[in-house]
């Protein structure tokens, strides 16, 4: 079956373009009847074993980096459940055949983007035959990078770290990107003016403006699911807390007035702020009212010292860092019990799929980042941005 994809959405900065979006995938896929999917569990699925034949260089290591971290492993033809095969000279054609039954289910043609770009559709298009979920290919991230000097800027990137495009150049301390759901926009602060501020950052046309601005700190900011209202954490009352106000900073409220408050996110219905507090001197992860009210604990029993929290798109999970001897990504129910601990490191942000987690871990003196499928626990880091690379934020 032919297939003509859309061109990406060229988003104008100040300087060039970049593609912040595009879908390439489209039509309805054929299902597999006749292979079942097992049910995922963290830390502990097998991963789907796939065969890759004809296909070569850039177009078949994306096709391994994308279904890796999606919980995928790829093996000889004998012994995989699927086989994927196609070609690479000029453009991307693409089959994929259950061998077990026999049956073919994707065949598909990419034309009209590079091949890097024709790869990723394709592995989305595969995702979605076999697994019956959208893929992650064409998502993006953005990310702060940091010099030796201590300053940095602000990046977007595709989630695998290439076509990576510097949204800010204030050659100043930057901190915490985070994106507006469904928009080309992100906040994050910057010392630009010699304080921690809070700046909206429209992608489309470069133009930003300072949300939060207070004495003392402004930082943390994290948008509602439509986008409407902003939670971030300010110290302009003393203790940094929990505020939330409209997306272009009016109408501010203080939801928390506990002593040491970090990190907030929201539940994908906007009706909570979860966020790391401190209760009795001991670190914990918390929710709270996004309307204002009682604040709630979310045990995490077994991982220590909780931050950085982020709850998944589905809703179903909080990730967060525990440190103990060293800093460990651990995934909790988001009501809280018993959390699974995957790997080492910090600072974890949700890919759209609710399965996979891209994190920052230490390395030779510097930070990278990496992304991990959360039920097979497999691994891969994504190529070197700029300096240190931390604080991830993947676009939803």
């Amino acid at each position: 079956m032919k297939k003509n994809m859309l061109n990406p959405i060229k988003v104008i900065l100040p300087i060039v373009l970049i593609a912040l979006a595009c879908n390439l995938s489209s039509g309805q896929n054929q299902k597999d009847l006749n292979l079942n999917v097992e049910v995922p569990v963290l830390g502990q699925t097998k991963p789907i074993l796939v065969s890759l034949d004809g296909l070569n260089g850039e177009v078949a290591a994306v096709l391994k980096f994308d279904l890796y971290v999606q919980g995928f492993n790829f093996v000889v033809p004998d012994a995989a459940q699927y086989q994927i095969s196609g070609s690479n000279d000029g453009n991307v054609q693409g089959r994929v055949v259950a061998r077990f039954a026999k049956n073919t289910i994707l065949t598909r043609s990419y034309t009209g983007a590079s091949l890097r770009q024709q790869a990723h559709a394709f592995a989305d298009d595969i995702v979605q035959a076999i697994a019956h979920k959208n893929g992650i290919g064409q998502t993006k991230i953005a990310l702060k990078a940091q010099s030796s000097n201590g300053n940095g800027e602000i990046y977007v990137a595709d989630f695998d770290g290439y076509n990576k495009q510097s949204i800010t150049h204030d050659d100043t301390i930057v901190a915490a990107p985070a994106w507006v759901p469904g928009r080309l926009a992100i906040y994050y602060t910057s010392y630009k003016r010699g304080n921690p501020d809070i700046f909206y950052h429209n992608l489309g046309n470069g133009q930003r403006h300072v949300v939060a601005g207070y004495s003392g700190l402004n930082t943390s900011a994290a948008a509602s699911p439509d986008g409407s209202k902003v939670a971030m954490i300010l110290s302009k009352s003393g203790s940094p807390n929990v505020w939330v106000c409209n997306a272009d900073g009016t109408d501010l409220k203080r939801l928390t007035t506990s002593s040491e408050d970090s990190s907030p996110c929201w539940s994908p219905d906007g009706q909570w702020i979860c966020f790391a507090t401190k209760i009795a001197d001991r670190r914990v992860l918390a929710k709270v009212p996004a309307g204002g009210g009682a604040m709630q604990r979310i045990p995490t029993p077994g991982a220590p010292n909780p931050t950085e929290p982020d709850w998944s798109p589905d809703g179903k999970w909080i990730a967060f860092t525990s440190q103990t001897g060293e800093f460990d990504i651990c995934v909790v129910p988001a009501g809280g019990g018993t959390p699974t601990v995957l790997v080492a490191g910090e600072d974890s942000s949700w890919s759209p799929n609710s399965r996979t987690l891209i994190f920052m871990r230490r390395a030779g003196g510097r930070h990278v980042l990496s992304v991990l499928d959360v039920f097979t626990k497999q691994v891969k880091d994504i190529a070197r941005i700029s300096g240190s690379d931390s604080q991830p934020a993947w676009a939803r």
